[in-house]
């Protein structure tokens, strides 16, 4: 397949079994409160007409990067539970239906590493489903899915090769990454010919967290508000981007991109302090990156995605890193948002071509759409 043939589409409804799973065994992971997500969202209806999107009076392709969905087959080979309490599996004319309400033309989807803690012939076959899985889903429907691949970061030399197999026979567009590996930074040497790869082959890494285990481990998240995944997730993107800025990674990999989920968690709206802790404690900070913290936020290396909730966070983010910088998230199928593309159409003072390029140019620049 070409480099520009992945994708997702509906499936033969008569493939269906009571859970919505294809033929294909892709499996697109929803949650209890889908309710919730259809007033907005359209997340439950199948007849729903399609939004088109215009900018000043062009029609727009908007591109949604951060989307998840799951593979029951590879699931079931790692002995992994098919459904975590709360949730349940959606079919792919749901997600389309979904798609149309909100105004987005393509989801990029992604699966969250589960898998880093798992020996290498078994990771090796649980990323083996996973893409054939996705690549098989493609066919159906090309203009509207895209993927990421899937990779056994966790044993480096293997996720070299299944990254390179995904791009050059699979024809992936880019690789989704947790926010660590198995209690590791991804800023650790030993991924260095992964991130070499990535950069080799010029795709677009897409970095979501699994949060921070050693809070989850402790009692600092105890207690109400979801913290493991309200501070958590973002938390550890923030320790992520951190590191890959100063252990050097950035540096070492000039031309890696990077998409981090959910804003960047704190990293954008922070980064001075960065620059700040060089001035403040130069004894203290150890081998210094090659250009202040905030400079990778408009470098080209670093993007991020529109999950920051309202308009005056969009505001600020894109002041922080630029608009270019930006593309829609909607972390489908979990209803955190009602509708990306009008956060995005609402938020003042952006020009018709910085809206542009967060619905859907920025995002198909780097994902060659």
């Amino acid at each position: 397949m070409g480099r520009n043939t992945v994708g997702f589409g509906p499936v033969n409804r008569a493939g269906e079994d009571h859970m919505g799973i294809g033929p294909t065994g892709i499996g697109f992971v929803g949650c209890e409160l889908r309710s919730a997500a259809t007033d907005g969202g359209g997340h439950g209806h199948s007849h729903t007409e399609r939004r088109e999107v215009h900018v000043n009076g062009t029609r727009i392709k908007t591109v949604d990067i951060h989307a998840h969905c799951a593979v029951p087959a590879a699931l079931a080979a790692a002995d992994f539970p098919l459904e975590a309490p709360g949730l349940l599996m959606e079919d792919v004319t749901t997600r389309i239906a979904a798609m149309d309400a909100q105004g987005l033309d393509v989801s990029a989807l992604s699966i969250n590493p589960w898998w880093y803690d798992r020996d290498r012939d078994l990771s090796a076959e649980i990323i083996r489903l996973q893409n054939e899985a996705l690549v098989e889903m493609c066919a159906a429907n090309p203009d509207r899915f895209v993927a990421f691949a899937t990779a056994a970061l966790h044993h480096p030399k293997l996720a070299v090769e299944q990254l390179e197999h995904a791009v050059k026979k699979l024809g992936f567009r880019g690789v989704g990454v947790a926010g660590s590996v198995d209690g590791l930074e991804l800023a650790d040497r030993k991924f260095d010919p992964f991130w070499a790869k990535c950069e080799e082959l010029d795709v677009l890494v897409f970095l979501h967290p699994k949060g921070v285990r050693e809070l989850n481990d402790s009692t600092r998240f105890n207690g109400n508000g979801f913290l493991q995944n309200t501070l958590g997730n973002p938390l550890e993107t923030t320790i992520a981007l951190t590191h890959l800025i100063f252990e050097g990674t950035l540096d070492r990999h000039p031309g890696l991109k990077i998409c981090a989920a959910h804003g960047g968690g704190m990293f954008p709206s922070y980064a001075n302090r960065h620059d700040a802790v060089i001035r403040t404690f130069p004894g203290k900070v150890g081998t210094v990156p090659k250009k202040k913290p905030t400079d990778y936020l408009r470098d080209g290396q670093l993007y991020f995605d529109t999950i920051v909730f309202t308009e005056e966070a969009l505001r600020h983010l894109i002041a922080e890193t630029g608009a270019d910088r930006i593309m829609i998230g909607t972390d489908y199928p979990f209803p955190w948002t009602s509708t990306e593309v009008d956060l995005v159409l609402n938020t003042p003072g952006l020009t018709d071509d910085e809206r542009i390029a967060i619905l859907g140019g920025t995002a198909a620049k780097l994902m060659g759409l």
